[in-house]
């Protein structure tokens, strides 16, 4: 009789299920203070843009702003130049460059823009030091977060977000003074009593609506959203995956070198206890201004803003270890050791982008002021025979593009002896755009064809540099 086996009823233990979401904000950064390098290169990179973006509305070139994006008036005056709507081409050009610029020093040396000169980092920066310059360093606000209010608090928080706002308000009134005046725009904040005692403001709620939009977006940007923008909102953050290589530069830790972490004593014979140069001492993660560990390798998260080495290499001098477990290096030099700088993708991004900026500079260099649309009438009569003559209508528009007046004349060419007639020399003013009709005639017995190709000239009579022309179609009676 054969044993009964008995059975065991086996029961899955639930397992621990933890759930990411992706889009979750980690809480406040601190952000410790660190001095180094490349802390000074994003200072001294990000001060002149600042200081730029302040003072370009103010500069006058002609009695004009250098710069004024003229939107009522379609006119965009940039240095000695204003450019129309129909110079929408540059700007598409412009945009192209600025793409090809982007892929080529991603390549090259990642996010370097992202860490150095985008403007949500360096106006981060400069909330991060009213932050630090009213609350203290990372500790202190640490400390000053997990007390009870009191006036010490109130007086902290409350200066903090005075410059925050004050900053903000700056900002908002800068970047709206590209589109008016800044003078008449800050005119416009200065309050005026009225006859009968109230206190007005002369600017218009346009131009106040997006001041204090612009206000409210930089100080939400830079005081709140922060990472968060450059972790979800920034697409280049998403992309920049696809334009690395093997040899790109980037922020990166030596792990062959740093591991096996752990504390110690400055020298203590570590190596003997199986331990690397890192002393996690977590420095690079709280300088880190998208709260990221260097140490678990490369992240999209990254700015290679090059604070972590800073940090790094002051505790490496502390210990009297040789800097550089944290640097910018390429993922081939630290398996291999060589970093390949010249490499296809690299010459072929560089060398388009040369081109184009080669093309952009040369058609900006060449372009003229004035520009000629023409339109031949498509009334019933599509020409008309007069005194042995056929004529065709044609309406013209000239439109002066230059920064000043010029008197226009008209021309017009062809394989016949063409006239034209309806038209006197005119002048226009800056910026104006004057539409007539004109009359081109020929006489009938010349005729061959029924259609033919004219060129209309529109040339300055106190400028030959300046020259417009277009051609268009004639039309004449059928031949028999």
């Amino acid at each position: 009789m054969s044993e009964k086996i008995p059975t065991v009823e086996i029961k899955d233990e639930p397992k621990e299920v933890r759930y990411t979401n992706l889009y979750e904000s980690t809480g406040r950064v601190y952000t410790r203070k660190v001095s180094g390098f490349f802390q000074s290169v994003r200072r001294y990179t990000g001060l002149p843009l600042i200081v730029g973006f302040l003072l370009l509305p103010w500069l006058t070139i002609d009695s004009r702003p250098a710069i004024l994006f003229d939107l009522p008036e379609r006119q965009f005056h940039i240095l000695w130049m204003t450019f129309w709507p129909q110079d929408g081409m540059f700007l598409a050009w412009l945009l192209i460059i600025a793409a090809f610029a982007l892929f080529t020093v991603t390549v090259l040396v990642g996010r370097v823009w992202c860490g150095f000169t985008c403007p949500q980092t360096v106006w981060t920066l400069m909330f991060i030091w009213a932050e630090h310059f009213c609350e203290g360093d990372r500790n202190k606000m640490i400390k000053l977060d997990k007390q009870g209010w009191s006036a010490e608090k109130v007086l902290r928080k409350g200066s903090k977000h005075t410059l925050w706002l004050l900053i903000s308000f700056i900002t908002g009134i800068t970047f709206v003074g590209y589109f008016t005046p800044i003078g008449e725009l800050l005119l416009g904040f200065w309050p005026a009593v009225d006859s009968t005692g109230f206190v007005t403001f002369e600017i218009s709620s346009t131009a106040a609506f997006w001041t204090f939009f612009f206000m409210g977006m930089t100080y939400l940007n830079a005081g709140w959203l922060r990472e968060e923008v450059c972790k979800y909102m920034c697409p280049y953050a998403r992309f920049q995956s696809v334009m690395y290589d093997q040899d790109t530069l980037a922020v990166h830790y030596d792990a062959t070198r740093g591991e096996s972490r752990g504390a110690r004593k400055a020298g203590d014979d570590y190596k003997a206890e199986g331990k690397g140069d890192c002393i996690d001492c977590s420095w690079c993660v709280q300088v880190c201004p998208v709260d990221i560990d260097i140490r678990d390798g490369l992240q999209y998260e990254c700015i290679n803003c090059g604070l972590c080495i800073d940090a790094c290499n002051q505790v490496m001098e502390k210990m009297d270890y040789e800097p550089g477990l944290i640097r910018f290096t390429s993922e081939d030099a630290l398996q291999n050791g060589t970093t390949h700088f010249i490499r296809p993708r690299l010459f072929g991004y560089a060398l388009v982008l040369i081109l184009m900026i080669s093309a952009f500079a040369y058609k900006v260099a060449v372009r003229e002021p004035l520009s000629v649309d023409v339109i031949r009438d498509r009334g019933v009569r599509m020409y008309r025979v007069s005194g042995g003559y056929v004529q065709n209508v044609y309406t013209v528009k000239i439109n002066n593009m230059d920064r000043r007046a010029h008197t226009y004349n008209i021309a017009v060419e062809g394989d016949l002896d063409f006239k034209i007639g309806g038209y006197r020399a005119m002048e226009l003013e800056e910026g104006e755009v004057f539409t007539f009709p004109i009359r081109i005639a020929v006489p009938k017995s010349q005729l061959e064809e029924t259609k033919m190709k004219v060129n209309i000239i529109v040339t300055s009579n106190d400028d030959s540099d300046v020259i417009a022309n277009q051609m268009t179609t004639f039309i004449g009676p059928a031949q028999k």
